[in-house]
């Protein structure tokens, strides 16, 4: 039986962390996500959304929680023009983005109070963010998200597991130079949810609309479709 969910905080999430700390730990996951399928696992769940619709359209993407808010690079693959906006509420992630030129746009705002009306983007998406979050914290920011998004909701995110987290840990501690890096990876893993978990979360007015499928390594990618159709209950 897996350990429960821990509720632990990570290091990531102290506003008082220093830019220079911040910059290391954000490059550092970066290459974490290229290499160990984060990356792949977005656009899989994008490209689920998005491959009927025309291709010459450009589709407006709401990135939660966004950190290094390279999606705009990481969806660059599929061909297709995509308008990001990263969100976060660390104002030095905003800092980041704009000095790395990672994104369309970068708001620093809490995702717990999205100051956004109904249908204002095509696609939200979260990658490493809920696990952030309590499964309250979590179900809310979902139900956010689908109402935000008009063609629909991507969540990418970790399962916890314990190869996933003795692998991750070792691999840190042997490669990452960050200390958040190396304190906060296998605590995500710990923070990460089960298949059942991180379905329970899910709007009930969109179950029908969800599909929730794993990747390597140890990736969940949660897809809600068709949300400009309206709810069903």
């Amino acid at each position: 039986m897996e350990r429960r969910r821990s509720n632990m905080p990570e290091l990531m999430d102290d506003p008082s962390v220093q830019y220079g700390e911040l910059e290391l730990a954000l490059e550092e996951l970066g290459v974490i996500n290229r290499w160990l399928g984060g990356h792949r696992t977005t656009r899989l769940g994008v490209d689920r959304l998005t491959r009927d619709l025309p291709a010459a359209e450009a589709l407006t993407v709401l990135d939660l929680g966004a950190g290094g808010a390279d999606l705009c690079a990481v969806l660059r693959p599929l061909d297709r023009r995509f308008d990001v906006t990263g969100l976060d509420i660390n104002p030095n992630m905003r800092e980041f983005a704009q000095r790395h030129r990672h994104t369309s746009g970068a708001v620093t705002a809490s995702a717990h109070a999205l100051p956004y009306s109904d249908r204002s983007f095509d696609i939200v998406h979260a990658s490493l963010f809920l696990h952030h979050c309590t499964d309250d914290e979590a179900k809310g920011v979902l139900e956010q998200a689908v109402r935000i998004a008009r063609v629909g909701v991507v969540v990418n995110e970790l399962q916890r597991h314990r190869f996933a987290r003795f692998a991750i840990a070792l691999l840190t501690a042997l490669l990452a130079r960050s200390p958040i890096v190396r304190h906060d990876a296998p605590l995500s893993v710990q923070r990460g949810f089960t298949r059942r978990e991180l379905a329970a979360i899910v709007p009930r007015a969109w179950i029908s609309r969800t599909s929730l499928s794993w990747h390597w390594a140890f990736r969940w990618c949660l897809c809600i479709a068709g949300v400009q159709g309206g709810s069903d209950g």
